[in-house]
């Protein structure tokens, strides 16, 4: 086996950094292959600690060069980590074998497989989450790898077998810190789903061009037999066509998709939809998820559904039962006849959207948005306009400390004083603070039944989560 120095035992692996969403799937897929697994990384807390925990594996806390001291035939090191990590240092001082996550995926996990990798700005990982579940419920015994916690699975990852597809979020953000290539590059599509494509990641890439270079330079990885399948209600991810070497099948809402989704009524929480192949009915489907980017979500999964040949009557008996990802349009919290919502939206054009599906599932009521600018594009201004934009979809709106502001230029920063004078001459009530107990009491105060809370960040929000539960829970 690759990496295997000592044919007499299991070869030994460790991941640095292994509370990663990524790095406890990719540990949970070693497992699987029959890998003994430790793992490091700093305290972690709910839910990654019990991800973690739930792998049974031997985790370090806290990175310390005798971590290492096991002799593992292969290091694997996480995004997060950098030069000056202890664990890192001693890698490269010891002449360890090391690799990142994806490349280790790439040698042990997708090349015996059919990847199937999800890209694109926003819905990869609903998108990767629902397409896993259909492939699952039509018996393929498919692999996945999600970058969330799937409601419909008990872990992120699973091998599934060697001959079956692999469905894998394929990500656009650099590799590792010696490899900041885009982690997709590793991941040898055989289909691949452009969801969209916009500006993100600020911090890697100067400009949208930038990024569309990137999924360019991916498609080349796809073979002639392969296929790539965009979203035709984004032009830039639609305009890729024109750079694929395979057959292309478009999606969407738009006349143009190849593949094309018609909305009718919704009943009972389910929103009927449905699809035509080149203009011939396919199906009809009834979709539990709102908003109409996570129709398009749902047209990407049934679109990879056709592609393998799965017959329309099976994924729609199975699609009502979807769902969806942890932290996506999650209700975490009922009380007083307020309802609140988590959602990893990060992105203005995912927040507009977010904020428009809440808007249509809970109509009746006031709807509350909570931002945190956490994302390493979002704390600076680069989005001002558009995340504007983006805000006044809601009634009430509260800007909370920008992550890590001590790290940027004065000058760069996201204008959140600028952002709250734009809302208020729109007719929002809009505020911004550093102080998330405020944010807190002031829902607390206001909120009344029948509003919707909806709170935006990818990350913790200093734990306005457990803040809310405990505050409502003392009423």
């Amino acid at each position: 086996m690759l990496y295997l120095h000592n044919a007499a035992r299991r070869p030994r692996v460790h991941f640095c950094g292994i509370g990663g969403t990524a790095m406890v799937a990719g540990a949970r897929l070693a497992i699987e292959a029959g890998w003994e697994v430790r793992g490091s990384d700093n305290p972690l807390y709910p839910p990654t600690s019990f991800m973690v925990e739930a792998l049974g594996a031997p985790v370090a806390q806290g990175y310390s060069e005798s971590n290492l001291d096991w002799t593992p035939d292969l290091t694997v090191i996480g995004n997060a980590l950098s030069r000056g990590n202890p664990e890192v240092e001693a890698i490269l001082e010891r002449g360890l074998h090391y690799v990142s996550l994806a490349e280790w995926l790439k040698d042990v996990v997708l090349r015996p497989r059919k990847p199937i990798v999800i890209c694109g700005t926003h819905g990869k990982t609903t998108t990767t989450a629902l397409a896993a579940f259909l492939l699952e419920e039509a018996n393929l015994n498919a692999g996945y790898l999600i970058g969330g916690q799937p409601l419909n699975f008990p872990h992120s990852a699973r091998l599934g077998a060697a001959d079956a597809p692999f469905v894998i979020e394929g990500d656009e953000y650099d590799t590792a810190f010696f490899d900041k290539r885009a982690k997709f590059f590793h991941y040898l599509p055989q289909i691949a789903v452009v969801t969209s494509l916009e500006f993100d990641h600020g911090d890697i890439y100067r400009d949208v061009e930038e990024i569309e270079k990137a999924f360019r330079l991916m498609l080349r990885q796809i073979p002639r037999t392969g296929h790539l399948v965009v979203c035709a209600d984004n032009p830039r991810a639609a305009a890729l066509r024109e750079h694929a070497f395979c057959p292309v099948l478009s999606y969407g809402l738009s006349e143009t998709a190849d593949f094309r989704g018609i909305l009718g009524n919704a009943s009972s929480g389910l929103q009927r939809l449905d699809v035509f192949d080149q203009g011939v009915k396919w199906g009809e489907f009834q979709t539990p998820l709102a908003g109409r980017h996570n129709v398009q979500n749902t047209l990407a999964a049934l679109a990879v559904g056709r592609l393998l040949g799965i017959a329309p009557e099976t994924l729609a008996s199975a699609l009502p039962r979807f769902h969806s990802v942890r932290r996506r349009m999650e209700v975490f919290l009922e009380a007083n006849g307020i309802t609140f919502v988590d959602d990893f939206a990060h992105h203005p054009t995912a927040i507009a959207e977010t904020a428009k599906a809440a808007r249509g599932r809970w109509p009746e009521g006031r709807l509350w948005l909570l931002l945190e600018p956490r994302s390493n594009t979002l704390v600076t201004n680069a989005f001002q306009n558009e995340l504007a934009n983006a805000l006044r979809v809601a009634d009430c709106v509260w800007i909370g400390p920008i992550y890590r502001a001590d790290r940027m230029a004065e000058d760069t920063l996201l204008d959140r004083a600028g952002l709250v004078k734009i809302l208020e001459a729109h007719g929002v009530h809009a505020h911004c603070t550093d102080q998330v107990p405020a944010i807190v009491d002031d829902v607390r105060e206001k909120a009344r039944p029948g509003d919707v809370v909806l709170i935006c960040s990818n990350g913790a929000f200093e734990g306005i989560y457990a803040r809310f539960r405990k505050a409502y829970a003392s009423r």
